[in-house]
């Protein structure tokens, strides 16, 4: 069985991380996804483009530090999305894990993604955090210590590092899904990073232009 990712692999800087998160698995409660699309966010004042950027919040405690602890969040009212906390303390650097293809637990996967094709359990990143059971509570793992026993809702998260080392030649870069304002700038942040020919890696979309609503 390939190793657990220690925390020293997730001290390094998010844009050294977060390539390196390619073919790597997630395991959560039976199901294992392998890893085949993720983004980074350098967090605290020097990407726009993420929750931290202006600061603490109760909600992004989590991304403050230190490395290998999830911040999970909740989005659009209705979907749950996985980060994994990389950098020093106080970076708030996190990588979205966007994408993946299911290896092991496929009956669990069923149950948690009932009349959805294999393909699309894992694509995209609300739809991966539903494959692996997470809400909410699982913010704030600590995914690098040793394995405990469930506790509070909650059951161990482990990252592993890949059977194999992908071929660097598939390796796509380009902007990342949905991010506004600055943080979308293509230029600046080609912070989406997957394998090519992968069916699971999720279909980009810019994020939609904000529309200002004027008062009568």
């Amino acid at each position: 069985m390939p190793r657990r990712l220690p925390r020293s692999f997730f001290t390094r800087e998010v844009l050294e991380v977060a390539p390196d998160l390619l073919g790597c698995t997630v395991e959560r409660g039976g199901v294992v996804v392998r890893l085949t699309e993720v983004e980074a966010y350098a967090g605290h004042r020097h990407d726009p483009g993420s929750h931290a950027y202006r600061g603490r919040t109760p909600r992004t405690e989590p991304m403050f530090g230190p490395a290998g602890f999830t911040y999970v969040y909740f989005t659009y009212g209705m979907h749950w999305c996985l980060n994994l906390v990389t950098g020093p303390v106080g970076a708030a650097a996190a990588v979205l894990l966007r994408a993946g293809e299911v290896v092991a637990g496929h009956e669990t996967a069923l149950v948690r993604r009932p009349g959805v094709a294999p393909r699309d359990w894992c694509r995209g990143p609300a739809r991966l955090a539903s494959t692996l059971g997470l809400t909410g509570v699982d913010s704030g793992l600590d995914f690098c210590a040793p394995p405990v026993a469930p506790q509070d809702g909650r059951s161990d998260l482990v990252v592993r590092a890949p059977a194999a080392a992908y071929d660097r030649d598939r390796l796509r870069t380009g902007p990342r899904v949905g991010v506004a304002g600055a943080g979308g700038d293509v230029e600046a942040y080609p912070w989406r990073f997957w394998l090519d020919g992968e069916p699971t890696v999720s279909v980009y979309r810019p994020a939609k232009p904000r529309v200002r609503r004027t008062r009568p």
